[in-house]
């Protein structure tokens, strides 16, 4: 009798469980894999999130307007850096995420353990609480990728983090991300084993008011999960 090939093999038998994984490691497939992840076509949490509402003052939309300009003249040129700094930082600085409930962190050292495999990594971004250094994160966490050949799966290294963030808070509540490429906003839900994707807000488009509105509808959201905790 012949051996099963490699596609036939239970998954526990063709893929060896890791040890240890970074985030910059993660795939959507990894995790899939290793931590019995599922992606859903639909959320209701997600689904809440994306359609709140909030007002945008003149001033906010004359900034968006100025910010959309510098992003449709560079987007396609922009390295990851440019990207995050003339373009997402100023739009998350806009937002204001500094309360006294929790904080805006980036590139902070992460780390833990879930399921018995070690994940670390240093996130571009993340909401957390605490004022000085980050403790209980709940906004997992931009991947600024350039629009031209990304390095990684961005989808899959924001979701590590995300992972790894409710490990952190016990799976109390969802946890919200989000990943950029390029002119694409991505936003993300992960509850328990289940997560969800949105289809890509185009920030180059009247779609960056939604963008907007859609963060700061997510800080409505994490001020009333910091009273909670």
């Amino acid at each position: 009798m012949s051996e099963p090939n490699a596609t036939e093999m239970p998954l526990n038998q063709k893929e060896k469980k890791a040890v240890s994984l970074t985030f910059k490691e993660c795939t959507l497939l990894k995790l899939e894999r290793n931590f019995g992840l599922k992606e859903v076509a639909e959320s209701r949490a997600l689904q809440d999130w994306l359609e709140g509402t909030s007002d945008i003052s003149e001033f906010e939309h004359q900034t968006l307007l100025n910010l959309q300009r510098k992003l449709r003249l560079n987007v396609h040129d922009w390295n990851e850096t440019e990207l995050a700094r003339y373009f997402i930082g100023p739009l998350l600085t806009l937002v204001d995420y500094t309360t006294d409930c929790f904080n805006l962190f980036a590139e902070r050292p992460f780390g833990g353990v879930v399921e018995g495999i070690e994940m670390r990594g240093r996130p571009d971004c993340i909401i957390a609480t605490g004022r000085r250094e980050p403790e209980k994160p709940f906004f997992c966490f931009q991947e600024y990728k350039r629009e031209q050949n990304p390095e990684g799966d961005p989808a899959g290294q924001a979701l590590g983090a995300m992972l790894l963030a409710q490990e952190i808070n016990g799976y109390k509540h969802p946890v919200f991300g989000c990943h950029v490429r390029g002119r694409d906003w991505f936003f993300m839900i992960l509850n328990g084993k289940q997560y969800c994707i949105s289809e890509p807000y185009i920030a180059t488009r009247d779609e960056i008011f939604d963008i907007f509105r859609i963060l700061k509808v997510l800080k409505q959201i994490l001020l009333k999960l910091a009273v909670e905790i």
